[in-house]
């Protein structure tokens, strides 16, 4: 199975599109979307092409339902106008040789909140807008960055999940930023 990872687009009519259009170019199976889906907060930017109207539209309207969690932007409003949840605070996923990532936004859950976890899993969260993979002490954080508002001068971007294998790529022309595989 390949997944793709998108984190805060923050109603970025064109972070949607691009979004997707990765996920049809890379022939992914599934997508999961790291929350901060329609509003871009108050302190954030105006977000490129701001319509969370024409977001909900892309996201509803898609064939391939995403798996969503709830970033601290999304507000119950929200769920009132997609067509599938947002609401959970976070989601397990079984990886390979028997891990599992803790999929959360990552303003409840993070490096200095960790979830409850087992040695060798994985915190996969948005929410710094900074792409990464870090190897804390028992586990490894991991970070796909933000698809319209990256920090401290990074790209956009995204994550893709394939063969045990975390790829943090630039969203706009698919470029290999960094890969962590999982080892046994």
């Amino acid at each position: 199975m390949k997944i793709l990872f998108a984190s805060d687009i923050h109603g970025s009519a064109s972070a949607a599109e691009m979004v997707l259009a990765r996920f049809e170019s890379e022939n992914c199976d599934r997508l999961i979307l790291l929350g901060d889906l329609l509003y871009h907060g108050p302190r954030n930017d105006l977000p490129d092409r701001y319509n969370p109207k024409a977001v909900t539209k892309l996201l509803n309207e898609y064939p391939v339902t995403p798996l969503c969690v709830r970033g601290n932007c999304d507000a119950e409003v929200d769920q009132m106008v997609l067509e599938f949840p947002i609401q959970a605070d976070y989601a397990l996923l079984p990886l390979d040789n028997g891990r599992c990532a803790f999929v959360t936004h990552g303003h409840l859950f993070n490096t200095q909140t960790p979830p409850p976890h087992r040695k060798g899993d994985v915190l996969i969260h948005g929410h710094t807008h900074v792409h990464g993979v870090w190897h804390e002490a028992d586990y490894t954080y991991i970070n796909p960055g933000s698809a319209v508002l990256p920090k401290e001068g990074q790209p956009k971007s995204y994550m893709i999940y394939e063969d045990g294998v975390f790829t943090i790529k630039t969203l706009e022309d698919a470029q290999v930023l960094m890969s962590w595989k999982v080892d046994g």
